[in-house]
């Protein structure tokens, strides 16, 4: 773990404002163009910023391809004059907000469009598996693997070897993101699930079982990023942010995840905010397997390395619990929209702190973090980063 870095500039006077989830489908025709679009006409709407004084733009899809953020300026008739294009899946979200808060306090750009989507059908999902990273793709296909199921049976498998989880441990964390998800309206997932049915449920990638495993879809999420007195002055409900911090190809020497990034940066993060792991009321941590959660709660510092499942079994992590994470019910029952996955903890802890969360509200909540993962190889991700917010006074 380091110290805080040298030099770092406060984050200080910037504003999260606007959460927007376009509604997501187990399918869609629609391309990412669509998503996008969608998502841009709802931050308008719902700030009551004209679209050409967004200047500021950063996208994140996988399947936008070969388009990049610069072809959407054109699409939707955009001339911002800072533009940032961050294809890193479930780490966009941190690293959106991190590149448009400097952005902002630069002067760069006043008001920045933070948008992440993707389509799902068969055939664009099977491309994106195909070409997401070939350097994992001719490192794993020889041997008959491929895709995230075999990739995180592995890692789960190691993690349970080293630190004795069972299976039970990572389906408390899935029935509690699934009692959250039953009051999101945008959520996929629309029954409960018991642990009985998690333990039960078919197998996938040994020790991989169905409910330990996302559900592509297509859908949008967006947010904007300005200066703290510019949405005083629209009258928006904003939060703002307290401390971020990014890391990539952390632990490289590790045979096999074990530990994330944020290990080496969270003292740093903690004292941008100048707080501790127990001022924090929830956590939205990245979720595309339970695994990841449980490595992200270590490496956060609410528990030490490999107390993790000791960890689940004492608390309870539902909304109204005394641990609340992925209050939204996370992309394990809200649903993955590709890259849309990496803001979806950004956009739910914007809700929370601005009262906007409804019934999964969690009571009296002041300070979150957000935590991001992405760009899976055969044996690790390499993208880690997590936010503070608090909310405005």
């Amino acid at each position: 773990m380091t110290a805080r870095a040298a030099g770092r500039a406060s984050y200080a006077g910037v504003a999260v404002a606007v959460p927007v989830t376009v509604p997501y489908r187990r399918y869609s025709t629609h391309g990412a163009h669509w998503w996008i679009g969608r998502a841009m006409d709802l931050l308008v709407e719902r700030s009551g910023v004209a679209k050409d004084e967004i200047d500021g733009l950063t996208v994140s899809s996988f399947s936008l391809v070969p388009d990049t953020a610069v072809g959407v300026t054109q699409h939707l008739g955009l001339s911002p004059r800072w533009l940032d294009h961050i294809p890193t899946g479930g780490a966009s979200g941190v690293m959106a907000l991190r590149r448009a808060a400097r952005a902002v306090q630069a002067g760069d750009a006043d008001v920045v469009a933070c948008i992440a989507a993707d389509a799902n059908h068969v055939e664009s999902f099977r491309q994106m598996l195909g070409g997401f990273s070939h350097f994992a793709r001719d490192a794993s296909y020889p041997y008959g693997s491929g895709g995230p199921n075999s990739i995180f049976a592995f890692i789960t498998a190691a993690y349970m070897r080293a630190f004795g989880a069972e299976r039970e441990d990572f389906g408390r964390i899935c029935v509690a993101q699934r009692a959250n998800a039953l009051r999101n309206p945008n959520a996929l997932f629309k029954v409960p699930l018991t642990i009985e049915q998690y333990l039960d449920a078919r197998p996938i990638s040994d020790p991989i079982h169905l409910f330990d495993c996302v559900m592509p879809c297509a859908g949008a999420e967006a947010f904007l990023v300005m200066r703290e007195d510019r949405a005083k002055d629209l009258g928006i409900a904003h939060v703002l942010v307290r401390g971020a911090i990014e890391r990539h190809n952390a632990y490289a020497d590790d045979p096999v995840l074990l530990r994330g990034g944020w290990r080496l940066d969270r003292d740093d993060l903690y004292a941008q905010a100048g707080l501790g792991p127990d001022a924090i009321d929830f956590v939205q941590t990245y979720d595309d397997y339970p695994v990841v959660v449980m490595l992200q709660l270590e490496d956060l510092g609410f528990c030490e390395k490999g107390e993790g499942p000791a960890f689940v079994r004492t608390r309870t992590l539902t909304h109204d619990g005394d641990f609340p994470n992925n209050t939204s019910g996370g992309q394990l029952s809200a649903g993955q929209a590709g890259c849309a996955g990496g803001f979806l903890g950004m956009t739910e802890a914007i809700r929370q702190l601005t009262d906007d969360a409804g019934e999964r509200a969690v009571k009296d909540a002041k300070v979150g973090i957000v935590s991001g993962f992405g760009m899976v190889t055969y044996d690790r991700c390499l993208c880690t980063g997590a936010v503070i917010l608090g909310r405005s006074s």
